[in-house]
């Protein structure tokens, strides 16, 4: 997976595991299962390891199951080693010895089984995913109109529907969204209250374990509550070292008011080297026009000013114009980043953080006052992969030697 498509949860508090456990044992589609299982006993099955039809309707009317669910509770109960299918037929199985690890099995059976046909609703098959993610990043949950606003919008940009296409859903997803949340309560992903609906406790454990699975950033309120009662400074090189994330930068910057965390971070920006200061840069971008105050009084530090004004613009507030060569000054803090992370600099990729506009950027670079601009300009010479940058870099490099 790309960086850039790693994409950042707000941290989740975890229920203990011990209350999961008693949850996961208690979930409707949990407890079928395993009345499945000790029903099936030993027995025959067909050809695809399925039970018989006969049986099929004996344990639906035995067991007072849904003939629609029976597939997905045979597929929970085959998968978790409740039932073991062997040429000779099905018998009870050893079990999974670890209730997480189980329950992370039946969530992905569950998941799985979209291209089936889960929950009875092609759309919101499709977009399961996204659904499920999108409730996990709302931590009071989300009424059901807004997810279904979602659904059509991601249905309309990421698949190209057409407006009849659209009208149709706009009447009839609703209902199907409605109907496939029942059977995620089932499944014990969700709990509904009314038109709201929310992540249960193992459905926060469950979608958390898939993003992470996935290389997505979804840390657990635990792992990153340390770092939010420290100061601006330690959290940066935590974040440089790759010990913080960008939920913990969240959660401290929650914790703090505006104004107060825009000064510290600015203070860290304006006495450290670039890659701090990109960092705290980062970070600051999270905050609104509440931190104006404090942003504006940046405007006198020499090596944060050109990002105050930025930042100042991007929100509409009154701010200084940026000329070319202002331009060019922060392309060169930007690329020495590079120099103080340590980073391999023989990959296209590590250059691409500029686009296209490195090339008219390199001779400009040369005639800033930027401390670190000549060993940006020999970086690039040295290891930029196209011919033409790196030989202007490098021509520039000299230039800027010779001057007095």
């Amino acid at each position: 997976m790309a960086d850039s498509d790693v994409l950042t949860f707000p941290p989740v508090e975890l229920a203990p595991e011990d209350d999961l456990v008693r949850a996961v044992e208690a979930i409707p589609l949990v407890r079928d299962a395993k009345r499945l299982a000790g029903w099936t006993g030993a027995r025959e099955v067909d050809e695809h390891g399925l039970l018989t039809p006969d049986d099929r309707e004996a344990a639906v009317r035995e067991l007072g199951l849904r003939a629609d669910r029976l597939r997905l509770l045979w597929v929970v109960a085959v998968n978790g080693r409740l039932v073991e299918v062997t040429r000779q037929g099905a018998r009870p199985g050893p079990g999974t010895s670890d209730p997480m690890e189980f329950w992370d099995g039946v969530v992905m059976d569950v998941l799985d089984r979209t291209e089936e046909g889960l929950t009875g609703s092609a759309v919101v098959d499709e977009h399961l995913t996204e659904i499920l993610a999108t409730i996990y990043s709302v931590r009071e949950g989300m009424p059901l109109v807004s997810l279904a606003g979602g659904i059509l919008q991601a249905h309309e940009v990421g698949c190209e529907a057409r407006q009849p296409e659209l009208r149709r859903l706009r009447m009839s997803l609703p209902g199907e969204l409605s109907e496939a949340m029942r059977l995620l309560e089932y499944c014990g992903l969700i709990e509904v209250t009314g038109d709201f609906v929310r992540l249960s406790g193992p459905g926060v454990w469950a979608v958390r374990r898939d993003l992470l699975r996935e290389g997505h950033d979804a840390p657990s309120l635990g792992e990153v509550a340390a770092f939010a009662e420290q100061g601006a400074a330690e959290l940066i090189d935590a974040m440089l070292a790759g010990k913080a994330s960008a939920s913990a930068a969240t959660l401290w910057l929650e914790r703090r008011v505006p104004e107060d965390a825009a000064r510290e971070l600015i203070k860290i920006a304006a006495s450290g080297n670039a890659a701090q200061r990109g960092t705290a840069g980062t970070v600051l971008e999270e905050l609104g026009p509440e931190a104006e105050q404090a942003v504006r009084e940046a405007l006198d530090e020499p090596m944060m000013w050109r990002y105050a004004a930025a930042w100042l613009g991007v929100r509409d507030l009154e701010a200084p114009a940026l000329s070319e060569a202002d331009g060019a000054w922060v392309a060169v803090d930007t690329l020495a980043a590079l120099l103080y992370l340590g980073a391999p600099v023989d990959s296209v990729a590590h250059f691409d953080i500029l686009g296209e506009d490195l090339l008219a950027l390199v001779p400009e670079m040369g005639r800033t006052d930027h401390p670190d601009a000549l060993a940006v300009l020999e970086m690039l010479g040295r290891h930029h992969p196209d011919p033409l940058i790196a030989k202007t870099a490098r021509k520039t490099a000299m230039k800027a030697r010779s001057r007095p």
